[in-house]
Parts: structure tokens; C-alpha cells; sequence
């Protein structure tokens, strides 16, 4: 597939995200993970498993990497972050470093055993010092994502951001901000809902 701009695949996963993640009910709302309430719904399983949205997601991911620089590991929690996770690794190609892991929200017994992972993380390898980006597919109050940070930065890791298919504009980004990690959303929900 040809590479196209950041802007370019922002304008085309915005459609994308309309048509293939976006309910809106203003009369019969939504309970969402955080237990709010929302007339906006996203479910973004089906973008993340579109090829053609898989290709957008891996410029724009990589467009915000190169922006942070420097970066050793991108993961996030289940479920998810890891196709994301995947996206990520694929993007960055053979002979890449970038190394990719998840956060179980409970952790398994069996798991990072190889790879000397604390329980609950698995993947590659993460050490202390390792500078890291957390991926989410949407974002409402952050409250996942910040466990997960707190998580990575009680290891020893620097989480240098967290990058989102989707920020709902409903507190993220300023529990982020108060966490001191920059949440760096792909698009926001304005921009699908048009509010």
C-alpha cells in the first residue's frame, strides 16, 4: 500500500471511524467500561481489524513515535491495545528495536517467565530505563491506562506518552496531564460526532 501524509490519514480514518465504530443514541444512552453514561458510542474492534484502517493506524502511530523519538517499547492493556500493539511492530518493520508488550488486567500465573516480566506484563522483554508509549483504542477518563503507567513507572520505566485511536473529550486528557503523561489522541470524538 502507498504511504500517504499523517493529515491525509487522519481526514480518512475520521470516515472510517464514522462508518465502522460510531453509534449515537441521545435517547437511549450508552453505559460505557467507566460506568458513565454517553449518547456516543465507539467500538473500535472493527477499525483496528480493517486492513485499510490498520494501514492508517500504523502511519499515524509512527507519525507520533518519530515526534516523541527515542522510544523502546509501545503496549498498553488487553484487548485493546494488543492489535494495536501488533500495528505498531508491523509499521515498524524488520530490523527494528521496538519491542512490543501488553498489561493484563488480572494478572495470569504463567505468564513473563522468559522474559522476566513482573506478573501482568507480557510480550518482550521491559527493563527499568526503558522509555515507553502506552496505546489505547479509546479513551474516556484514562483510568485504565494511567494502572497500566503506574505500573511500568513503579518498573523503572519512563511512559513518555500514551497515544489513542479515540479521546471521548470527557476528562482524559487532563487525568493524563495531572499523571504527567501526554495523551496524544489520533482523532477526537468531535471530530467523528461533530459536536
Amino acid at each position: 500500500m502507498q504511504s500517504i501524509s499523517a493529515e491525509e490519514a487522519k481526514a480518512r480514518l475520521i470516515d472510517r471511524v464514522r462508518d465502522l465504530a460510531y453509534l449515537h443514541s441521545p435517547d437511549d444512552l450508552f453505559t460505557l467500561a467507566s460506568g458513565r453514561q454517553s449518547p456516543h458510542f465507539f467500538d473500535m474492534k472493527p477499525v483496528m481489524m480493517d486492513p485499510d484502517c490498520a494501514h492508517l493506524l500504523g502511519v499515524l502511530i509512527h507519525h507520533q513515535l518519530e515526534t516523541l523519538g527515542g522510544i523502546d517499547a509501545v503496549g498498553g492493556l488487553e484487548l485493546g491495545a494488543v492489535p494495536l500493539t501488533a500495528i505498531a511492530i508491523a509499521k515498524a518493520g524488520k530490523g527494528s528495536e521496538l519491542r512490543g508488550f501488553m498489561v493484563r488486567k488480572e494478572p495470569k500465573g504463567r505468564g513473563g517467565r522468559k522474559t522476566g516480566n513482573p506478573p501482568g506484563i507480557e510480550g518482550a522483554t521491559i527493563t527499568s530505563g526503558d522509555r515507553v508509549v502506552l496505546l489505547e483504542d479509546v479513551t474516556t477518563t484514562g483510568g485504565s491506562a494511567l494502572k497500566a503507567a503506574q505500573m511500568l513507572t513503579e518498573m523503572g520505566c519512563d511512559v513518555a506518552a500514551c497515544i489513542t485511536i479515540l479521546d471521548r473529550q470527557e476528562g482524559g486528557a487532563d487525568a493524563f496531564r495531572d499523571a504527567g503523561i501526554d495523551l496524544r489522541p489520533l482523532i477526537l470524538r468531535s471530530d467523528v460526532a461533530g459536536d
